[in-house]
């Protein structure tokens, strides 16, 4: 596993140092404009080369700090303290070397050879920083107190423990002995504490604050680009700032940007305040002479053009949960103007590979879902009947079938709904044809069927009698004449029918 430093062969590189292994491999000629080249120095990388920055965070500048780490200043503010401490434990154990007062600049603690025993260092409470616990740390940069403080223990040099400073809290240099202590050097400059004896006794006069940070990170022609949203409501256009979090959210097409340039600069200013004259400190302004109060001062800081990069927003909700959707973000190529400002450029502004605005997600297949087929006609035609479909358990993309076990029971489609399409008609009488005459010549009786159906054709019971047709009639046949013969050629008497 490498892990990304810089600061190397050249400080200004992107090196990549091997966990494990103490060798430098190189990734980019340059790391980004701005980063410090080192990380007790103010000097920053502008273009791969490592820029010289005054303590008044000002790129070329002059100004340079005191021994007493006051920008410009003569060092009368603090006081250097130096000692060497070579007191030894017949057994050994910890000891303390040194106090060292909060605010305190420039420390330096170095063993006069090179021993066993090894430098520690822990807070007022006796919580150990470095060293303690009879844990010894490997060489390193440790954060402490609000400094760096460098550890290290070569192989053919006495250690040493040194921090720039100033402190943040009170410290305590130990020594862990582990054979006799040849000696311990130490120096280092702790701030003045001046007190005044009340508000009467003592003066006030305006002072100038120290500079203050560069309102701009860069500076250059920036061009500033005004946003357009469509409102369809009120048919008009709202005009905005496009910042990346307004992009980001956008979700309409109907948008334009318009571009304006013009010239921006950054500047640095030095507020005017109020300051007692014995200690410095700072007071509120009605302390002092409202009417000889200096102007504020002002000057240009940082006048190199800021380098485009591109702003990447975060993934929007994917189109679709499963089956494959499509999900998108928001891509910008932005310049920086200022600490909170920045100015939208075109694609081509940026350098750089252009990042992906749009990818595939959510690719997996979605589980069997129901799928219900067109309803059936209602049957019966007429009165309260049911309608009926086919319900199937199918994939996503509807070219399987599934059991319906693989389907939820409780979300699958209803099979079968009630319907009705109007009243049904009522039963009626529906006679047959009629039947032959039960004579064959002259009067008789002929039968047909009756029945009350419904209109299902049904029987039923519903029909009124009143309504009921015949179902039997008289009828008559018409009698053939023959003529009356014998053998003497008359017919016999009883083959005539009788008449009544």
């Amino acid at each position: 596993m490498d892990s990304g430093i810089h600061g190397g062969v050249k400080p200004c590189a992107l090196n990549c140092l091997a966990e494990g292994y103490n060798f430098y491999t190189e990734r980019a000629p340059a790391v980004i404009d701005g980063t410090q080249c080192n990380a007790d120095s103010l000097d920053i990388c502008i273009n791969g080369e490592c820029k010289h920055v005054g303590c008044d965070n000002i790129l070329g500048s002059d100004a340079r700090e005191d021994r007493c780490r006051v920008c410009g200043g003569d060092g009368s503010t603090c006081d250097a303290i130096e000692g060497f401490f070579n007191d030894s434990l017949p057994r050994g154990g910890y000891m303390e070397v040194v106090q060292i007062p909060r605010g305190s600049v420039h420390i330096e603690v170095r063993e006069v050879a090179m021993s066993k025993n090894y430098i520690a260092l822990k807070s007022e409470g006796d919580d150990y920083y470095i060293n303690g616990a009879w844990t010894i740390d490997w060489p390193r940069k440790f954060d402490v107190a609000g400094t760096a403080f460098h550890y290290k223990r070569p192989t053919d040099e006495p250690e040493s423990l040194e921090a720039l400073g100033p402190t943040s809290e009170n410290l305590i240099v130990m020594v862990l002995l582990q054979e006799q202590n040849l000696g311990i050097r130490y120096k280092f400059n702790v701030p003045i504490t001046r007190t005044g004896s009340g508000d009467n006794e003592v003066g006030f006069t305006w002072n100038h604050h120290p500079w203050s940070e560069c309102s701009a990170t860069c500076a250059g022609v920036a061009t500033n680009a005004i946003l357009y949203l469509w409102l369809g409501e009120q048919d008009s256009w709202l005009p905005s700032k496009p910042t990346p979090l307004l992009l980001h959210g956008l979700r309409s097409s109907r948008v334009f940007l318009e571009q304006i340039s013009h010239q921006r600069s950054s500047v640095q200013r030095q507020e005017v305040v109020c300051k007692r004259l014995d200690d410095n400190s700072i007071v509120k302004n009605s302390y002092c002479d409202p009417d000889s109060k200096p102007p504020e001062n002002q000057r240009a800081c940082n006048t190199e053009p800021c380098p485009p990069e591109w702003f990447i927003g975060d993934w929007l909700e994917c189109s679709k949960t499963c089956d494959g959707g499509m999900r998108t973000r928001a891509v910008l190529c932005i310049r920086k103007i200022g600490p909170s400002e920045e100015e939208t450029l075109d694609y081509n502004g940026c350098l750089t590979h252009r990042p992906i605005e749009k990818e595939p997600c959510n690719n997996q297949s979605c589980p069997p879902q129901w799928v219900a087929l067109d309803w059936s006609e209602c049957t019966p035609k007429c009165g309260p009947g049911y309608k009926h479909r086919i319900v199937l358990c199918k994939s996503s993309d509807l070219s399987k079938t599934f059991p319906s076990a693989q389907c939820p029971e409780e979300n699958k489609p209803p099979v079968r709904i009630r319907c009705s399409l109007g009243r049904c008609p009522p039963p009626r009488w529906v006679t047959g044809d009629w039947g032959q005459c039960s004579a064959q010549c002259g009067l008789g009786q002929q039968m047909r069927t009756v029945q009350c159906l419904s209109y299902t054709g049904q029987t039923s019971s519903e029909c009124p009698e009143t309504v009921r047709p015949l179902s039997m009639q008289q009828c008559e046949s018409k009698c053939d004449s023959f003529p009356i013969s014998n053998t003497e050629g008359e017919f016999p008497m009883e083959n005539c029918p009788v008449v009544s």
